[in-house]
């Protein structure tokens, strides 16, 4: 199977870090931070601030069923990307260290939705006086780099495709 080879270590290495590090981190945010209170961290530009997000990304919500309908999501979005993970060639680790952060932040995220009513545990702040980004986590930092640096390989695979075969 070609998504067994040594891309193995990299997806799994990444996917389990980053859910390794947003339990964590999670976990010393409920406990050190008082809800929606800033902590400075580096001045007024990234505080701590303990938040949760029962809807999705930058708080979209459907209301009650919003913590099973993205939940549902979530186990399908886990699905799809190790699939894509068990598709990728020999020598493919960059895609698969894209992929892997990006199940790890699915991941991450639905313990929480499992775990609490509540919603997702956020508090990364970042911004400056009152413009201030959507507060985030380890999970969300995951699912956004994986993101890109995957979008930016298979814009490097289709360029690729579209070139004339050399002679």
């Amino acid at each position: 199977m070609a998504g067994t080879s040594g891309n193995g270590r990299a997806f799994w290495g990444a996917a389990t870090a980053v859910v390794v590090l947003d339990v964590a981190t999670k976990f010393a945010a409920e406990r050190m931070l008082q809800l929606h209170v800033p902590r400075p961290i580096l001045g007024d530009v990234v505080r701590f601030t303990l938040a949760y997000n029962p809807g999705a990304a930058f708080s979209m919500s459907l209301g009650s069923a919003s913590r099973w309908i993205f939940g549902a999501f979530a186990c399908v979005a886990l699905v799809v990307l190790w699939r894509l993970y068990r598709a990728s060639g020999p020598g493919e680790r960059f895609k698969a260290l894209a992929l892997g952060l990006a199940w790890g932040g699915a991941a991450g995220n639905l313990i929480d939705r499992v775990r609490s009513s509540a919603g997702v545990v956020d508090f990364i702040d970042i911004g400056a006086r009152n413009v201030r980004f959507w507060t985030f986590n380890v999970a969300d930092s995951g699912v956004s780099v994986g993101a890109v640096v995957l979008g930016f390989i298979l814009m490097r695979e289709d360029r690729q495709a579209q070139q004339p075969p050399r002679a």
